[in-house]
């Protein structure tokens, strides 16, 4: 049975850096309607402190979801060193899709399709699919590229995570100062290499009443346009969900690699905020028993470029991988875990090791 390895990637991390100041000027409302009498001040600072997010970036506004998506495509194919003909599917992971300036979303044609179609791939076996599964979506590609690699049906594929999250936000929400555009890509190729690659994997959905924990939803301010649907979430519901579940799924999945946490090299986390983030690799740590560790283990991201959603694992991947973040690295032969907690709600996690 074939493995399957990384050959190539790449990443689009947009240009304009947007910081606290670029709030101060807005109205927050609570989930119940009602305005937030607090200084506008306050409040940001209040959220920096707890997220750690001091910026984030935002595409322009003549870019598009897809064409950054494709940005990334190109580097992960150049770094490949292949020929996009090679390629069998193209595989992209979004929540929103295509989505205007104006916050009107678009999914014909997919993602995956607009993408090609950039690349100039002619090839017609080249299968497009996206994937729409919340913050873990790109992960999740990178599992559905695996199960189609290891089945034979493939040998190249382009897995693509690309999000433009800053035209999904309630302008009224204070949730909107975490989320960010971005994209990533990875090049994976079937190897007969034994024991390299993605060598373990796991997905839990819960999808009971955790459905409403991340969602679509009006206006928090009851005299906007209600007609217009926002990304929404229960912060408070899905830290405690996440901190319950995510850590015992990444040790499930590193014990199912026949490892433990001291062969884990890296475990790069979604970047969803930071606070939550080092309460979930803490909690990991101490169901080895673990009380000290370095915490290099986990690289973040967030402070700098906010929550992408589906792109902030493979931006992480690719800065570490061409030596773009400061004090962080990979080992040859080393194992990394990657995985994410989102909309769903959906967990998953990888151990994959590098060749």
């Amino acid at each position: 049975m074939p493995n399957t390895i990384i050959i190539g990637s790449g990443s689009y991390i947009p240009n304009r850096v947007i910081g606290r100041d670029y709030f101060l000027n807005s109205e927050f409302y609570t989930d119940e309607g009602e305005k937030i009498e607090k200084p506008t001040e306050e409040i940001i600072a209040k959220f920096v402190e707890i997220t750690e997010i001091e910026n984030r970036r935002f595409i322009e506004d003549e870019l598009s979801n897809s064409q950054i998506g494709y940005e990334a495509a190109k580097l992960a194919i150049e770094d490949a060193k292949i020929d996009g003909e090679e390629l069998d599917y193209i595989i992209y992971a979004s929540n929103f899709g295509e989505v205007t300036v104006n916050g009107y979303v678009n999914f014909m044609p997919n993602m995956a399709a607009r993408v090609k179609n950039k690349l100039g791939i002619k090839n017609r076996k080249c299968v497009t699919y996206d994937m729409i599964f919340g913050c873990p979506g790109w992960v999740e590609a990178m599992i559905l590229a695996d199960n189609l690699i290891k089945a034979k049906a493939a040998k190249t594929i382009l897995v693509i995570g690309g999000e433009t999250l800053s035209r999904v936000t309630d302008p009224y929400d204070r949730n909107k100062m975490i989320f960010a555009d971005g994209a990533g890509a990875v090049v994976v190729k079937a190897t007969d290499d034994e024991n390299v690659g993605i060598i373990s994997h796991n997905t839990i959905c819960d999808n009971g009443v955790e459905i409403d924990y991340l969602r679509n939803s009006c206006s928090l301010n009851k005299e906007a346009d209600q007609k217009r649907l926002y990304v929404r979430m229960l912060g408070r519901k899905i830290y405690e969900y996440a901190l319950k579940n995510v850590p015992v799924a990444i040790k499930e999945t590193i014990d199912d690699a026949g490892l433990s946490i001291q062969d884990i090299n890296k475990v790069l986390i979604h970047q969803a905020n930071a606070k939550m983030d080092y309460a979930m690799i803490e909690r990991l740590h101490k169901l080895y028993d673990v009380k000290d560790y370095d915490h290099a283990i986990s690289p973040m991201t967030i402070q700098m470029f906010g929550n992408s959603s589906v792109a902030t694992i493979p931006t992480m991947y690719d800065l570490i991988i061409k030596g773009k973040m400061e004090g962080q690295s990979f080992i040859d032969k080393g194992n990394i875990v990657m995985t994410s907690v989102g909309a769903g709600m959906n967990i998953n996690a990888i151990v994959y090791r590098f060749p």
